[in-house]
């Protein structure tokens, strides 16, 4: 992905956690092309092996653990074993994203739980353990990735989107709570990724198509990078013109 030079991230350390919608590769990779460090933690090991691998390639610097986003421990260890090399955490992007395709009233209590503990347990414990780090250093960029259902409703997918709203109203909050220590909180509101072949979706979607990985990446490189000083607070979509679809 071509990376402008104002948006070089050259020696910033970039923490991306999560495994969504499975783009953790192609944000390392991105942040990578960007001139960042990366520490990828995600509960997958092909995840954390593939995005090191990709890092690599370009002969980036890559760390990276497998862990749960939604532990604390885990969250913990990854700090452990990044700062001690690192010293610091500039940016970090949450790209932790569990659906439910399930109708409400067949949603059990354990199913609820389970969904929230996934989702907004991430956001909620890296913004506090990761956020730490950037309150001591009186600096940082917070990015959620999250789906566009945080503002739309969706037949048979209330607890997903119970989840991404109060996603974004952590985001909210957390951006005003933090301004005066210069830290930046976004989200990017993701719509479908589809194929051109998904006729029925793209028909929905009024640019007609699904949204390029590299729109997702070039997006949070950007909020990451020194050109965005003043945008915090915002979730910004990628979806095609959904959000404004009646």
């Amino acid at each position: 992905m071509p990376i402008l030079e104002e948006f070089f991230l050259n020696d910033k350390v970039v923490f991306i956690a999560g495994d969504g919608g499975g783009h953790t590769v192609d944000l390392a990779r991105a942040f990578a092309e960007a001139g960042a460090k990366i520490f990828i933690m995600s509960p997958r090991q092909d995840t954390v092996e593939n995005s090191m691998i990709a890092v690599s390639a370009l002969k980036g610097e890559a760390l990276g653990l497998i862990g749960d986003p939604s532990d604390a421990d885990s969250i913990v260890k990854a700090k452990e074993a990044l700062l001690p090399i690192w010293g610091c955490i500039d940016v970090l992007v949450n790209n932790t994203r569990f659906g439910l395709n399930k109708r409400f009233i067949e949603t059990t209590d354990e199913n609820w739980s389970h969904l929230i503990d996934l989702n907004l347990g991430s956001a909620r414990l890296l913004s506090r353990l990761i956020g730490t780090e950037m309150l001591r250093n009186r600096r940082g960029k917070i990015i959620h990735i999250i789906s566009g259902l945080s503002e739309r409703g969706l037949w048979n997918s209330a607890a997903f989107s119970a989840s991404q709203g109060a996603i974004m109203q952590l985001m909210r909050s957390l951006a005003l709570e933090w301004a005066r220590f210069n830290i930046q909180v976004n989200a990017i509101g993701i719509g479908w990724t589809t194929s051109g072949k998904d006729l029925l979706i793209n028909k929905y979607i009024p640019l007609k198509r699904g949204i390029d990985v590299e729109e997702i990446c070039s997006l949070a490189v950007f909020l990451a990078s020194n050109s965005n000083t003043f945008i915090s607070g915002s979730p910004i979509y990628i979806d095609g013109g959904l959000m404004a679809h009646p």
